[in-house]
Parts: C-alpha cells; structure tokens; sequence
C-alpha cells in the first residue's frame, strides 16, 4: 500500500521544488505548453495539494502497520522473589538469571537482589511462550555455590487481553550455601593479622585497624575488580558497617562527661567513695566495682564507664594508686552488670527486639547470675591486685579524709545542676528508648548539644581535647574488618558449626551457644556475631524439645556479654577504658590486659553454664 501511494506521488512531487527554486520561473522538467504565470501558479498548487495528499496517505499506512504489529500478542511475566542464607538472613547483590525452555532470558538491566535479599522484575516474552513454557531462575553471587536452576512451576495468569497476558510466580524463595572462597581467606587472615599485631604491640591498634580496613577495600577494588572472587566488600557495604549509633554514642557521652568534669562533681565522688570504704583500699575497689556494675544494669556500659573513670583517677591520685587496679576491674563489672538488662549492652538489645522480650524477662532470668558473677569478680580482683593496692598511701585516714574534703569540693554548682539535669533526662530517653523506637545516640547527641550551649563550653576546645579520637577511629575500623569476616562468610561458619555439633540435645546447644559465642565475642565484636547467631537460635528454639522456654536467647546472651570481657577488643567499654588510660600516661598492651581479664571471664562464663543448665532447664 505504502509503495503504491510513493509511485503515484512521486512524479507530481518532484517537480515541486524545481518550480519553486527559481522566483517562478519555469527552468526545467515543464511542458511546453505553459506559458504564462497564472499556469505557473495553478500547477504548483497542484503540486503542493498531491504533495499533502500523499504524506497524509503516508502517515494513514504507517500507523496502520503499527497496528498490524502490535496485534501480534506478547506475554510479560512478573517475579518476585527473596534471597537468604542458611541463617535466615537476606542476601543482597546476589545476581538473578531468568531461563524459560532452557535459553537464558535477555534483561534490559542487570538483575540483582536489594537490601533484605528480595528482588522484583518483569520479563517480556513472546506471546504463547506461557504458561506452557519451562520458566527457571538462576542465583549467584561470589563467596557463595552457584545454585542450580529453580524451576517456577506455578505460572500463574494475572491477567488476559488482546495485547498479550500477563503472568506472575508466586513469591520465589531461595537459600544460597556458602563457598569457601577466595574472600574468605583474604577476609580470615586480615582479621588474625590485625589481632596479632593488635596482641603483639607491632604497631598502635589504632593503625592496625585502620590497615586491616585500607587493605579489604584496597584488593576489592583492585584485584577484585578484575577477578569478582577476590572482591571482599565495597565501599558502601564498609561504610554501612560502621556503626554510628555507637561512634555518636560515645562522642556525645565523652563530652557530656567532659562538662561535668568542669564542676568538680567526679572529685566529690572520689571523697565520698574514700569515705565509705574508710581508707580500706580493698573495701575501695568492691564499692568502686559494684556501683559500676550496678549503674551499667541501667545505663549502657560504656557510658558508665565514662562516668567513672574521672573518679578512679581522682582516688588514684590522692593514694599514689595505679588506676589501672581499680578501671580495669570496673571495666570487667560494668559488662557483667550490663549482662542483666535489655539495655545495659548491645548485643541484649538485638536480642530483645528480635525475640520480642521484655525488660522484665532480661532481669527475671539473668539478674540473678549476674548479681553472683559480680560478687566472685570482686573477690577475684582484690586478691589479683593486692599487692598493687598494698603500696597504696593512706596515711592517717580522718586525716586524709579532712584534706580531701577541702581538696575536693564542687566548683561549679551551677554547671553541676545545669548537668544533673540534662543527664537525668537523658537517662530517661535512653530508658525508653525502645517505645520510642529512637537510637540511644540520638538521646546522647540532644544532651550534649543542650549541655554546650547552656553552659557556654567553647567547643572546639571540648573536641580537641575531651574526646577520644584514636578510640573513634579504632572503632570505625574494626567494624569494616569484621564486616569483610562477616561477608566473606567466617562468622556464619563458626555459626553453622554451633548448629551441626548440637546434634539435637538441648544440654548441647545451651553449651555450645554459651561458649561459643564467648569466646568468639573476645576477639570478633559481638555486635555482629549476636545478628549472625539470631536466626540460629530461633530456628532452635522451634525445633528443639525444650528450647521453647527461651533458654537459648538467655545462653546467647551470656555468651556474648561475658565473653566480651576477655580482651581489650572484645567490648566497647574495654576499648574506651584502654584509650583513657593510654591518654594518661597508663598504656596497656592486648596480652597484658587479656591477663588481666581472661580468666574471671571464663569463671564467670563457667558460672552461667552451671546456672543454664542445673537451675534454668
């Protein structure tokens, strides 16, 4: 039809632009005949009118063929689906591949899983294909076995028009296995050389860590480029790994305390801990660690450890004490105090949210062994430093106490009351900040910023000076180190070995829990771990005779709270006393401490394991 209309306007079209070039004159391709301007002008609207007449005929038969095309019907199919490991836990980026009758199906963009492992999309095949077609899927994903197809056998008709159908599969869901892969030794032997090097004082754990994190992300985006097996972590999975809600956390609580410091409140305190002990420095040392142990039940552990170590210097100071014999016992109380509540430690937070526990569930099942864990690691560090705490100057006590008292006075009322204050509120926030489903740091950030500017505290000097910035940055590092171990799949295997080992006994599992996660969370954060370990125990607790109790939540977080006390690395309130003490003059190296703490955290880990077991089950 279209060639038809071009052959018959063609000779009336190609002289248009001849007759129209030359101000009206006739010049080529005319009849003889034509002679004067108004044949001229006659022809030409001739010309002008077949010329319309044939794009108007032209435009006629474009559209249509357009319809003739499009009647020939075209099948879309929708998918959507989710992508989890062996724990239950969403895998993203995972590569999805759609096959139908065996052929791999051409995607405009390339498919992969989102945050959560789920994915979506719509595929265009032609009409007929479905639902008779074999439609598969295909998933893979470096560190992790290339799976075989999945055959998605309930296509299902959505919806059925003259332009094509529209099919759906039900919610694909899939699990992907683990590949010891080449990312998971690169990741692996990172994380023990950080350690080593952390253990053996080759370089500050500061710089370790930083280097660990430079040299995932360094081969992930070079040879990793190049060979995706070798890729470990990119660099927003490495910032995402970073947990600011404890960076924040802890700036905010360093400068909260940085104001006080300013009223003299922690050098009161020191006198009236003096007082109560009346110069006995062994009596000192069980005050000291039960109020920390006390006051992180119900405010976080390393917020109670920036609250008392200003006072632990102070009462160091006035007896020509080491501090390190009163802040690193307080240390270790603080994470078997922060044991007994939901919020008195992070890893029970996690656990709380996710297995929908209360406060009240937190004190009725572990207030107990943590009352009598604190007890026995009292008595443990006064008979460890006791010939630290026999070179103390007491002195004459009345006399000693006269001279603190004139020593030590508040300052600042004030301020002090303005603090009181501001902290009690935020105290209350952080109490409850589950209902109100806001971050602790966020509760920190307000009552720093309200303590600034109503006390007028210059606050580039507050930063310079008030805040531990090699702690921050250890943090910050550490935490894409054991992302890289977590992604390349170290922290899961130790994870599926608790699960195999138990071997359906119940006495097992709680041991095997209990203990692992122990000893694991001194040297790998148990932030991480615990959210690796979460799905685990609730698959147990369902298929387990005897675990429905919640027995496992509680060995979980036993394991993970007191397991943290056995290295400097393993808790955030470690980490923060180690940085204040280093900034004093006090440095402490990875062995020394871990001989100081390892062994009271294994009592009172075997103490939870007797308690578990003989008295829970």
């Amino acid at each position: 039809m279209r060639l038809g209309i071009a052959k018959f306007a063609i000779p009336f079209f190609l002289p248009m632009p001849i007759m129209t070039g030359g101000m009206g004159h006739v010049t080529i391709g005319l009849r003889k005949n034509i002679r004067d301007e108004d044949d001229v002008m006659r022809l030409t609207k001739t010309a002008a009118m077949l010329s319309f007449a044939m794009l108007f005929f032209l435009g006629i038969g474009q559209s249509w063929s357009a319809q003739e095309r499009g009647t020939q019907p075209s099948d879309v199919l929708s998918l959507t689906g989710n992508v989890t490991n062996v724990q239950g836990k969403g895998v993203k980026d995972v590569k999805v591949s759609v096959f139908v009758d065996g052929k791999e199906v051409h995607l405009a963009d390339e498919l992969v899983t989102h945050d959560g492992g789920s994915f979506h999309c719509k595929v265009a095949l032609p009409g007929g294909t479905l639902p008779s077609g074999k439609v598969e899927a295909g998933f893979s994903k470096t560190a992790y076995k290339t799976s075989d197809r999945v055959i998605l056998d309930h296509v299902l008709l959505d919806r059925k028009d003259g332009k094509g159908n529209a099919y759906y599969v039900k919610q694909v869901e899939h699990v992907l296995q683990r590949a010891i892969s080449p990312t998971f030794w690169l990741a692996s032997l990172i994380l023990l050389g950080v350690y080593v090097v952390i253990a053996f004082e080759l370089l500050h754990r500061t710089l370790a860590a930083l280097m660990g994190a430079a040299m995932i992300l360094t081969i992930s985006y070079t040879v990793g480029t190049f060979y995706p097996e070798y890729h470990i972590l990119s660099f927003e999975d490495a910032a995402a790994a970073i947990d600011i809600n404890v960076i924040w956390l802890l700036m905010a609580m360093m400068i909260i305390v940085g104001v006080m410091k300013k009223t003299g409140v922690f050098q009161w305190l020191a006198l009236k801990c003096f007082e109560v002990s009346k110069g006995n420095i062994y009596a000192l040392s069980a005050v000291l660690m039960f109020i920390t142990g006390a006051t992180s039940a119900f405010l976080d552990n390393v917020t109670t450890m920036l609250l008392m170590t200003p006072v632990t210097i102070e009462i160091s100071k006035a007896l020509r004490l080491n501090p390190l014999s009163l802040m690193l016992p307080e240390a270790f109380a603080s994470n078997v105090g922060g044991t007994a509540t939901i919020i008195g430690d992070p890893p029970n937070v996690m656990i709380g949210s996710y297995a929908k526990l209360t406060f009240m569930d937190f004190v009725d099942n572990l207030a107990v062994i943590c009352l009598i864990g604190l007890a026995v690691s009292i008595l443990y560090y006064i008979w460890y430093f006791k010939k630290d705490y026999k070179k103390a100057v007491v002195g004459d006590v009345a006399e000693m106490t006269k001279t603190l008292r004139e020593e030590y006075k508040i300052t600042d009322p004030r301020l002090l009351t303005i603090s009181l204050i501001v902290l009690g509120l935020t105290v209350l926030l952080f109490v409850f900040h589950g209902p109100l489903h806001m971050e602790v740091s966020v509760a920190a950030l307000m009552g720093a910023g309200v303590l600034l500017v109503l006390s007028r505290v210059d606050i580039v000097q507050m930063l310079e000076k008030e805040i531990e910035w090699p702690t921050l940055i250890f943090f910050m590092m550490l935490f894409i180190v054991v992302a890289g171990a977590e992604e390349s799949g170290l922290i899961q295997v130790i994870a599926d070995w608790v699960r195999d080992m138990s071997g359906g006994s119940l006495v097992v599992a709680v041991a095997l829990i209990l203990w692992v996660s122990a000893i694991a969370s001194a040297f790998i954060d148990n932030i991480p771990f615990t959210a690796t370990m979460l799905p685990l125990v609730a698959s147990l607790n369902q298929t387990m005779p005897g675990a429905e109790s919640g027995i496992l939540w509680w060995a979980l977080a036993l394991g993970a709270c007191l397991g943290g006390n056995g290295t400097m690395i393993g808790a955030s309130a470690n980490i923060v006393t180690v940085g204040i003490a280093e900034s004093l003059g006090y440095p402490v190296s990875f062995m020394q401490y871990m001989k100081i703490a390892w062994w009271p955290m294994m009592i009172t880990v075997a103490l939870s394991t007797g308690w578990l077991i003989f008295v829970m089950m």
